[in-house]
């Protein structure tokens, strides 16, 4: 574990008040937003374990994104077959509750280098994973490819 920093002035990050917009338009509740302390998939994972029990509490975890992020995809249509192929991959193991699988994602899925040429958009999966009880109960709220990229979204139990 590492420092903790709150910013008490700072507005929440697109990544947290669109899908909460979205999801829950009239809601009047307390947001807390939390920065990936680390890009590492093992130590998102393991925040993600720690904090499971706040579930039982009534508390949301959210890790919000699309499948995919790929600017290369969003310049050249014909690169949509890497997102679609990575997308795939990741909801069958999702499916699979493979999590070894989901934190190794670098060496074994396809089109992982289209698909995310970074972390930081995967890796916020990796929380949620750690946060869920049951990853065969993963459904999808979006499925589909826009603009090369996959816009799917999970929900997971």
């Amino acid at each position: 574990t590492g420092p903790v920093h709150q910013f008490v002035n700072r507005g929440l990050d697109h990544g947290a008040f669109i899908p909460l917009m979205a999801m829950y338009p009239a809601a009047d509740v307390p947001v807390i937003q939390l920065s990936m302390p680390s890009l590492a998939p093992d130590a998102l994972l393991t925040l993600g374990r720690r904090l499971r029990p706040l579930r039982e509490e009534g508390i949301l975890v959210i890790g919000s994104g699309f499948m995919t992020h790929s600017f290369a995809a969003l310049r050249n249509p014909a690169l949509a077959g890497h997102t679609r192929a990575f997308d795939e991959w990741a909801i069958d193991a999702l499916h699979r509750d493979d999590v070894d699988t989901l934190t190794d994602y670098r060496a074994k899925a396809p089109g992982v280098q289209i698909a995310h040429p970074t972390a930081d958009h995967y890796v916020p999966l990796l929380l949620t994973v750690g946060a869920a009880t049951d990853l065969t109960s993963t459904t999808s709220a979006i499925n589909r490819i826009h603009l090369g990229n996959s816009l799917r979204s999970v929900r997971i139990d």
